[in-house]
């Protein structure tokens, strides 16, 4: 039995595909009709299974669709995708996937997911780059010197800036990017890798779980709700502060006990394989010189340049994958790196992340399973009558563990929310509780099987590393339990106060 391996995050992936394949042939088929605005004719547009209707963008259009949503929310562009429209729930001819499109979802994955994998191949470039001229190394062996004795800090201060990123514009696909920079990092104050995928993926995990203002999430989820999105913020805001201070002290107690003692780390058995794949962190200090400064500046840059667009100029992956490619290129002139040896270095720093671009287009391979055979709408529906004659304390732990469930299906926090909401947020009000209700539960139920989720980005983050997804449930799961006894509490006693 010792000699039995786990399967690698592609092997993990294609099995959940294949069970997933089987589950069309089980899971009856079924749909809801879309109401989409179109800006450009102010009309909505019905599209059925079986025809499309052009209807006039009033309120009086909503209400007969019992679409509990002002009409402002969809002209002035907060809610711009296609939502479903309640009670419009219809079985539909099985279809059932087979062999070929079990073999083919991987291929439409990948092609639906262009834009965050190429986004992923540039940075591995670019980190390539960054990494031949030596300013990486210089960095790290002088931030692990500057931290000496407060190590634990770089814990607090990483973790903290990625939940803050989470919170306010869903700072997610973006960490990818910072887990081949800040692991040797860690690695250099005498930490083990999962500690920094830890501040990161966590970080990033808690602050999308407890967004304030994240377009992407709360507020296309209160505006689908038909609410204001600062109606419950400041129960958001509680669960933000709490979740992460009980993250913190999670993180910092392993962290000692590995620093103490090496032997207690979860993958003390791929510390040479994982210092070998991030370079020699003991290093001793290396004194920069004005090259190696202006190529860090640089780099830094880049990532400031990206989060700045995305906050305020509405970027997005085509906008922060240009960022990047600039970046290295600025780079390589600065490094004065000869043109065939650039294009070597960054090709081979891309192909160093072609297999995390391949874990994220199987990923949603699944998906593009599950919308084929037309099962997401037929688990919403189901997952929606689940709450009927519930108390409000039984119904806001339930909706929490329904929206955690049908993330395996959607992991898309967006999608997830113009999908659900119009159907889901109704379901408070015959219970007697405010809709922020409704929206805090797919919030928290998103955020907390996100930790944990095959389908969401852990297996692209543990493959960045080479962690097995058995070692990363292992460090997990005692906070992963903490944490949902916690929110499951939290969201029981918002009904009542």
């Amino acid at each position: 039995m010792k000699n039995i391996k786990f399967p690698t995050a592609q092997t993990i992936l294609l099995i959940i595909a294949g069970l997933v394949t089987l589950l069309t042939w089980f899971i009856p088929a079924g749909k809801y009709d879309t109401l989409l605005y179109n800006s450009a004719s102010n009309n909505f547009t019905q599209t059925s299974t079986t025809q499309t209707l052009n209807l006039p963008a009033t309120q009086q259009t909503l209400d007969a669709l019992a679409i509990k949503i002002p009409l402002e929310k969809f002209t002035n562009g907060d809610i711009y995708k296609a939502i479903n429209i309640p009670n419009t729930y219809k079985k539909l001819e099985a279809q059932p996937q087979g062999v070929l499109e079990f073999i083919k979802s991987p291929v439409k994955g990948i092609i639906e997911a262009a834009d965050i994998i190429f986004l992923v191949l540039i940075i591995g470039g670019l980190i390539g780059i960054i990494n031949s001229t030596g300013a990486f190394d210089a960095g790290i062996s002088w931030l692990a010197n500057k931290l000496k004795g407060n190590e634990y800090i770089l814990i607090i201060l990483v973790t903290t800036l990625v939940a803050a990123g989470g919170t306010t514009f869903g700072f997610a696909e973006e960490t990818i990017a910072f887990f081949p920079i800040l692991i040797p990092v860690f690695l250099a104050a005498k930490y083990d890798a999962l500690v920094g995928v830890a501040c990161i993926f966590i970080g990033s995990s808690i602050g999308t779980m407890c967004s304030t203002i994240n377009p992407f999430s709360t507020i296309i989820a209160s505006d689908a709700a038909g609410i204001s999105w600062t109606t419950g913020v400041w129960g958001r805001v509680f669960m933000l502060a709490a979740c992460l201070t009980i993250c913190l002290i999670y993180i910092i107690r392993y962290a000692n006990r590995v620093k103490k003692d090496p032997t207690k780390s979860i993958i003390y058995d791929q510390r040479e394989q994982i210092a070998a794949l991030f370079g020699n962190t003991n290093a001793k200090v290396i004194h920069f010189t004005t090259r190696l400064r202006l190529a860090l500046f640089v780099f830094a840059m880049c990532f400031a340049i990206m989060i700045y667009g995305v906050v305020f100029l509405e970027w997005w992956f085509v906008e922060m994958t240009a960022t990047f490619l600039v970046g290295a290129i600025i780079i390589g002139f600065i490094a004065n790196i000869k043109e065939s040896v650039f294009v070597d270095t960054f090709v081979k720093g891309a192909g160093d992340l072609l297999g995390v671009a391949l874990i994220i287009g199987i990923a949603r391979g699944i998906t593009v399973i599950m919308a084929d055979g037309l099962i997401s709408d037929t688990m919403l529906y189901y997952a929606s009558d689940l709450t009927t004659g519930m108390n409000k304390g039984l119904f806001a732990t339930a909706m929490t563990g329904i929206y955690a469930g049908l993330s395996f299906f959607i992991p898309s926090s967006s999608g997830m929310a113009v999908l659900t909401m119009p159907i889901m947020s109704p379901l408070a009000d015959t219970v007697g509780v405010g809709r922020e209700i409704v929206v805090n539960a797919y919030q928290f139920g998103l955020g907390l099987f996100y930790l944990i989720n095959p389908t969401g980005l852990i297996l692209a983050s543990l493959a960045i590393v080479k962690v097995g997804f058995n070692k990363w449930l292992k460090f997990i799961m005692p906070l992963f339990v903490i944490l949902i006894v916690f929110t499951l509490i939290v969201m029981t006693l918002s009904v009542y106060l």
